[in-house]
């Protein structure tokens, strides 16, 4: 495979994660699911803080997590990077990249809690790369993936992070550009 096939199977093996990571804010314009507001800590508290806040809901986990696997069952039969074996096997890698995706960005709004950073406010670079870190972790037992891999997810992640962000802010679905 050449350099720039490689590139691009590798952004789209990591594209269920980069859809888990936009779901939320799309969960949140669907009216049905957006009654769904259940925080992932339940409003309880750490050391006196909000463990996570009202920004991470059980809605955004769970509707991002599925439709993180839809994504790898869409995309998975046509790239060449995983060793595909079965529609479950796409759902289940798409999911578990959705999941870890989600869990990065939750573990980091537990450090920002910690750190006194307040809900929703920017936190570059780290709000950038969460979501990365996290579905590279859950899948790597799963998937080998090389160093040059790895680099080639986090960089162009780490740019359509940025240009999707302006984009949503651009139109409205999001309140700051980044």
């Amino acid at each position: 495979m050449n350099t720039v096939t490689l590139i691009y199977q590798y952004v789209l093996f990591f594209l269920p994660a980069g859809i888990a990571n936009l779901s939320p804010v799309l969960a949140n314009k669907i009216p049905l699911l957006n009654r769904w507001r259940t925080p992932l800590d339940f409003g309880l508290r750490f050391r006196g803080k909000r463990i996570l806040g009202d920004h991470k809901t059980w809605r955004g986990l769970v509707f991002g997590t599925l439709l993180a696997g839809s994504t790898g069952l869409i995309i998975y039969p046509f790239i060449h990077v995983t060793n595909y074996d079965g529609a479950q096997y796409a759902f289940l890698l798409g999911s578990l990249l959705g999941l870890g995706a989600l869990l990065g960005d939750a573990i980091e709004s537990f450090i920002k809690r910690r750190l006194n950073v307040p809900p929703g406010k920017s936190w570059f670079p780290y709000d950038q790369i969460d979501y990365i870190i996290g579905g590279l972790l859950i899948v790597m037992p799963f998937v080998q993936l090389t160093f040059g891999s790895i680099v080639t997810i986090f960089v162009a992640y780490f740019g359509l992070h940025l240009l999707f962000a302006y984009i949503g802010f651009q139109l409205g679905l999001k309140d700051k550009p980044m």
